[in-house]
């Protein structure tokens, strides 16, 4: 048992509570927990978390109950995640903690309503999902009486930003330092932002393949899936199509995966880190696929990117959807009075001149909490003279 400890014990570069830059809010600490537990059990119980549920991955929710949302997403990553985490023994928690976190702030409708909201806040600070999630986490969830937000670790809150201008850097004190600075997030928020690539690139094969939009003789183009295809053709001549689909996904995900831990194993031991300040100071990412697994991981993104994301079905749904983001912001910012009435407080002083970009930022703050379909319901209450309010 003492063996199997220290085999499985995480190691001194590894973030833990003895090297934690802790919370904004001072808490006592939890008996039964570790603050990154607490951290991820926080995240799970946020109400931003639950509204994954019904956030687009690639299709819009009302368009099949078996296609991935931003929920699915989050947990297949942190899945992913863990797993890595654990073969480098590195704290497991912490990096669930982030794959959780990572997509809170997504608004409805994917990357679409992403854009569309950014176009919408140009003037007035543009909107960006990784800086949202922060938001969420700090300031947007109503939990607790002694601090705003979810009061996470530091370690949590940076691992949440993936990336982050010069300009916005600047505006996060301390957890914008590490972009201005060129320094690295710990090894845990490194993890995080592959698995997600992970996940995202090999599950939107599933569901391109599920929906028709992409077929298998296409996608066979693509080397990382035609290899472990013919694998599983060769193996089980006789299985039916989505057993041999999921087979296949399920061994293209184990390559890259093995891969990540392989070469970020070489990659650490060559550093030789002491302590987590050396695993900040490192030039380069020690969290990474090898050159050759990269570039067919690069070759599947593409091949998604030109066949499935930009496929005239889901550019037809992206096109209405950034026609609802952008009508909703402006009837929204031209009429607060329309906004629910917890908004309507924050957008309005008692004077009524709130600064016009924190106006648009509580709209912003309105129209990304949306779900999809909740999008479309307030959008057809608006501007559709037959439907009800």
């Amino acid at each position: 048992m003492i063996d199997w400890l220290i085999e499985h014990s995480p190691l001194p570069w590894a973030v833990s509570a003895t090297n934690s830059r802790g919370r904004q809010y001072a808490e006592p600490p939890a008996p039964m927990r570790s603050p990154f537990q607490r951290d991820r059990d926080r995240i799970i119980h946020s109400t931003a978390f639950r509204r994954l549920e019904y956030k687009t991955q690639v299709f819009v929710n009302h368009e099949g109950d078996l296609y991935r949302t931003r929920l699915t997403h989050s947990l297949e990553v942190s899945q992913i995640g863990r797993s890595i985490a654990r073969s480098l023994r590195l704290n497991e928690d912490l990096t669930e903690t982030i794959c959780l976190a990572h997509d809170l702030g997504h608004t409805p409708f994917g990357h679409a309503g992403q854009d569309a909201l950014n176009a919408c806040m140009r003037e007035y600070g543009g909107f960006e999902h990784n800086l949202q999630s922060l938001r969420v986490v700090d300031e947007l969830e109503e939990k607790y009486a002694d601090f705003p937000g979810l009061n996470l670790t530091f370690e949590a809150r940076e691992g949440i930003i993936k990336h982050c201008s010069t300009r916005n850097a600047r505006e996060l004190g301390e957890l914008g330092l590490r972009f201005l600075e060129r320094r690295q997030p710990s090894l845990e928020a490194q993890i995080a932002n592959i698995a997600d690539e992970i996940a995202y690139n090999n599950h939107d094969v599933d569901d391109g393949l599920r929906s028709g939009l992409i077929t298998i003789d296409k996608i066979r183009d693509v080397p990382l899936f035609r290899d472990h295809n013919d694998t599983v053709c060769n193996q089980y001549p006789n299985l039916q199509d989505r057993r041999q689909i999921h087979e296949t996904v399920r061994r293209m995900i184990a390559e890259v995966v093995t891969d990540v831990i392989n070469e970020s194993r070489r990659r650490i031991e060559h550093a030789d880190p002491e302590n987590i300040e050396d695993i900040r100071a490192q030039k380069g990412l020690l969290i990474d696929f090898s050159d050759p697994v990269r570039e067919r991981h690069l070759y599947l993104k593409s091949f998604l990117r030109e066949n499935l994301y930009r496929h005239h079905e889901v550019l037809q749904m992206t096109a209405k959807a950034r026609g609802i983001i952008r009508a909703l912001f402006e009837a929204f910012f031209t009429d607060a009075g329309l906004l629910p009435p917890e908004y309507m407080q924050r957008s309005t002083s008692i004077d009524s001149t709130l600064p016009e970009q924190l106006r648009a930022r509580v709209v912003a703050d309105y129209i990304a909490g949306m779900t999809d379909r909740y999008a479309i319901s307030v959008h057809a209450r608006l501007f559709d003279p037959h439907v009800s309010v």
